[in-house]
């Protein structure tokens, strides 16, 4: 047979020709594998979303995770988290690794009937990430917090929190151009290309394109104020009690405007209309 390969510059995952030639697993054991190593860092999946987003049936992938357990490609680890609670953790591998030595009760020992599961993770370490979005400033926290809220619902683009701090700037400032969480939803969501290679650079991308426009800058004041009493005058500057001309702080100039023929002109001018003023 004739091989055909193209060389490309992104979007590719290397795997080694021993697993992928590993004549002891099923094609659908392999597919999955490969599938799997494909993902990035941080990906969650059961064996039901797999099916349910696949051809294959439950039981297929349920057997083909059997076998890639069996091999050593793929492991599900239980691991108590400091505040006691416990989850699974599952790691896949690209080269077989040997299970996991399961300690036994010594000699007159009474076993518990419990299956004990070394962790891969000492329970007491605290995690990278975690701790680099627990150190993170508030606008970043709110950000990240914001992103994963809007692609919850779509499985597709599970992101690490190493992965969703690298698009938090963009989402702040979505955030501080007045987007709500349903626009931003939106925008994420709406028409997402089959198949999703990367959801980082998708999500990425969109923030990018469809950045709202900042919002402009509330508008002048329609009167201006005196800068000593703070009382309405027609234009900036001082009333005419404030610069010691005396009448009632209803009638104000600019001091600026006063020194000059056009501003005298005009006060005389509301002078008159006021009655307080008669030309000579």
């Amino acid at each position: 047979m004739q091989i055909h390969r193209s060389a490309h510059a992104r979007c590719f995952t290397v795997l080694p020709n021993g697993l992928l030639q590993d004549r002891r697993l099923s094609f659908t054991a392999r597919g999955l594998l490969a599938d799997l190593l494909s993902r990035p860092d941080g990906w969650r999946e059961d064996g039901r979303h797999m099916a349910d987003t696949s051809p294959q049936g439950r039981g297929a992938v349920r057997r083909a995770l059997k076998e890639l357990k069996d091999a050593g490609y793929y492991r599900v680890d239980t691991v108590r988290m400091p505040n006691g609670t416990v989850r699974s953790e599952a790691h896949v591998f690209d080269t077989p690794k040997p299970a996991p030595v399961v300690p036994h009760p010594a000699a007159g020992e009474r076993a518990t009937g419990r299956t004990v599961t070394p962790s891969v993770k000492d329970p007491e370490e605290v995690p990278t990430l975690p701790a680099q979005l627990t150190q993170a400033d508030e606008q970043t926290r709110r950000a990240v917090a914001a992103l994963f809220r809007a692609i919850r619902p779509e499985p597709r683009l599970r992101l690490g929190e190493a992965e969703a701090l690298q698009l938090a700037p963009l989402v702040a400032q979505w955030l501080k151009r007045g987007s709500s969480a349903a626009e931003l939803a939106d925008a994420l969501l709406s028409d997402l290309p089959q198949p999703i290679h990367s959801p980082t650079a998708i999500i990425r991308s969109r923030l990018q394109r469809k950045m709202p426009p900042a919002q402009a800058a509330p508008p002048p004041p329609a009167q201006a104020e005196c800068a000593k009493c703070h009382d309405p005058v027609p234009q900036p500057g001082i009333c005419r009690p404030c610069a010691g001309l005396g009448g009632t702080r209803t009638l104000a100039i600019g001091i600026g405007a006063a020194a000059t023929p056009d501003g005298v002109a005009r006060a005389r001018a509301a002078l008159r209309g006021h009655g307080l003023f008669t030309a000579a």
